[in-house]
């Protein structure tokens, strides 16, 4: 009796099992390409969070650089033959020329202007930006040719990871890491911070300012840059980039809160994961998980998740 009992729970104990190791992958697989994208969300961001923070400047055309670093990717790799992991550098590059160039001629100028005037002149970049790159590169979407070392699956315990997107987790937190240590150990980063605080003050003591805006400036452009270039197998290229990932910039920066990196960090990874979760339950409102999260968040801190309460 004994023997045929256990043998009549024994499918039903397998059933159970393979429904748990089902709900073990899938989740583990979500919480894997949420990471992905929300590393790769962080460094298209980043840059925002260090112009809007740090410099306290509203720089909506920051993802006019990302598509900037993409195209020039896309090109080398696709047209020139260039290596892709090559042509990183090359975004990275020619995003920060172009930034450095504009913010010694234009950006410059609106420093001390309102919020308002920085966002008008900088919506006003992103549509030229926009019909400049449909006109010369088209319409068209594109993707970047991947080398065959990044492309495909590794198995870890049942487990499919994506070559590509493991390679952007790493990046991305290498670039992270490296970004925290420069702005809160290096005596750049304590620079910088005095300029924003006190631009007069650290002009007395020796900081050359207008140099160092320029240069964070500049930084955080390349760093667009190299997410666009990044992003552009996963998210695609086309002449609307800039539009269609500005409220996705906007909001890490203001759930993170502005005024460390740490915070739009944490919060590109909160996005990324109800992102990718949103998309994998309930397809038909994706967007709408991610838009929840951002008012919950607001509601409990109004400044984000790291950011400055003002002292009453």
């Amino acid at each position: 009796m004994r023997g045929e009992v256990g043998s009549r729970s024994d499918p039903g104990e397998g059933l159970l099992l393979k429904v748990g190791e089902a709900y073990m992958t899938t989740l583990f697989t979500i919480l894997f390409d949420g990471v992905a994208y929300g590393m790769l969300l962080f460094v298209l961001a980043c840059g925002l969070a260090v112009t809007l923070g740090l410099m306290n400047f509203v720089n909506l055309a920051h993802g006019a650089f990302a598509m900037t670093g993409g195209y020039v990717c896309a090109v080398l790799v696709n047209q020139s033959g260039w290596p892709f992991f090559a042509a990183l550098p090359l975004a990275f590059v020619s995003s920060a020329l172009i930034g450095v160039v504009l913010e010694r001629s234009l950006y410059r100028h609106l420093y001390h202007r309102s919020h308002l005037d920085q966002v008008l002149f900088s919506v006003g970049l992103v549509f030229m930006s926009v019909a400049a790159v449909d006109y010369i590169m088209g319409s068209s979407r594109i993707f970047i040719k991947l080398p065959a070392a990044l492309e495909g699956q590794i198995d870890f315990f049942g487990v499919g990871i994506g070559r590509y997107r493991l390679m952007i987790i790493v990046i991305c937190g290498l670039l992270t890491a490296g970004l925290q240590l420069v702005l809160a150990r290096t005596r750049f980063g304590s620079r910088l911070r005095a300029a924003v605080d006190d631009p007069r003050a650290a002009s007395g003591l020796g900081i050359n300012v207008p140099q160092v805006f320029a240069f964070t400036f500049a930084f955080g452009c390349g760093l667009a840059g190299l997410g666009g270039a990044l992003s552009a197998e996963i998210l695609g290229l086309d002449p609307y980039f800039p539009l269609k990932f500005m409220i996705y910039f906007l909001i890490v920066v203001t759930v993170g809160g502005s005024s460390s990196i740490t915070g739009p960090f944490l919060a590109s990874l909160l996005l990324g994961i109800g992102d990718v979760a949103g998309k994998y339950y309930v397809p038909k409102m994706g967007p709408f998980v991610i838009y929840t999260i951002m008012i919950v968040i607001l509601i409990w801190r109004p400044n984000g998740l790291f950011g400055r309460t003002a002292a009453r």
